[in-house]
């Protein structure tokens, strides 16, 4: 079923006893904060020592890059979505994106996925679009993040851009498989393989483009906020090269995960590439302090989106789930 293009509000919830999806719903997004609260703590002990080395000014001009960067990569979602004939309103989509974010704090990967396939359905998005759009989003930011990585990261030396080669050399694959053709070839068989019906709508050059742009966008950002941290701390690197230090541990990170979010390999990564042009002690801040924002903005756009969704929803309440759409 094809959403229209105005924004499918939530269908109003049967009254009485909540059904068992909606207490499994409430058990699992319990856990997601849980999870959630874990990681802000961990971090939190981390940084708190280095705080003191940072301004103010640079601590809050990072974190309001980070909350940029992280509603560009939402509307990057939101276009591929849209682009498959699920348009969201920035209320309705934010709910489902950021909520479904906080899935990467619960170890294994598959979490933010299968939460925003759950939340989707409240908008009547099939199952299928939302794991189609996650799943070209994943491929997508990673593609654009190596992307500025390969460009930006020699001018931090011939051996960071040589430590890094055989991530680089995953960009041409990543190129050909995100061309709309390929990506429309590929989802459709795999629909075809687990038995679900086809999409509405196929991927179009237009829709990867608007996403890209957004892609891009976000990279800057999150660029930015490593800048101004390493500038804070006595960093001699260039926007540029800071940026793509950043690009090459995030993407490093995801396709690496050895912990939830990446924790840990992006860190090493960062400080590797930082180290050159900084000293060691203060790129472990960079990275740490880093880490802390990402978390924090996770949580500050989870709770805004929710707060905005459960406007949305009839009567500003929640309860158990629409009726299950086409899968």
């Amino acid at each position: 079923m094809t959403a229209s293009r105005q924004d499918q509000a939530p269908l109003r919830r049967a009254k009485g006893r909540p059904s068992p999806r909606a207490v499994l719903r409430t058990v699992l997004l319990l856990a997601l904060l849980v999870f959630l609260g874990m990681a802000l703590a961990d971090r939190w002990q981390e940084v708190r020592p280095q705080l003191g080395r940072l301004s103010p000014v640079a601590v809050g001009g990072a974190a309001l890059a980070v909350l940029s960067g992280l509603w560009c990569t939402f509307l990057t979602w939101r276009a591929l979505l849209a682009d498959l004939g699920f348009p969201l309103s920035p209320a309705g989509g934010a709910r489902v994106f950021f909520l479904g974010q906080l899935g990467k704090y619960v170890p294994g990967s598959v979490w933010p996925a299968l939460a925003q396939m759950e939340l989707g359905r409240d908008y009547r998005v099939p199952a299928r679009a939302s794991g189609a759009a996650v799943i070209v989003f994943m491929m997508l930011t990673t593609g654009v993040g190596l992307l500025v990585a390969v460009v930006t990261i020699p001018l931090l030396g011939a051996a960071a851009y040589g430590r890094y080669l055989w991530v680089l050399a995953m960009l041409p694959a990543l190129l050909v498989v995100l061309h709309p053709r390929v990506l429309n070839r590929l989802l459709a068989i795999t629909l075809r393989v687990i038995r679900r019906d086809p999409l509405p709508a196929s991927l179009t050059g237009r829709g990867i483009v608007h996403a890209t742009g957004w892609a891009a966008g976000s990279w800057v950002l999150f660029g930015l906020h490593a800048w101004l941290l390493a500038r804070d701390l006595g960093s001699t690197a260039s926007y540029l090269a800071v940026t793509g230090a950043f690009a090459g541990a995030l993407t490093v990170g995801f396709l690496l995960v050895l912990a939830p979010a990446g924790a840990g390999v992006r860190e090493a990564v960062l400080v590797l590439l930082l180290s050159p042009s900084m000293p060691a002690g203060a790129a472990v801040a960079v990275a740490i302090t880093s880490r802390l924002l990402f978390t924090a903005g996770d949580a500050a756009w989870a709770a805004l989106g929710a707060t905005a969704g459960r406007a949305a929803l009839p009567h500003g309440r929640s309860g158990t789930p629409a009726p299950r759409p086409d899968a």
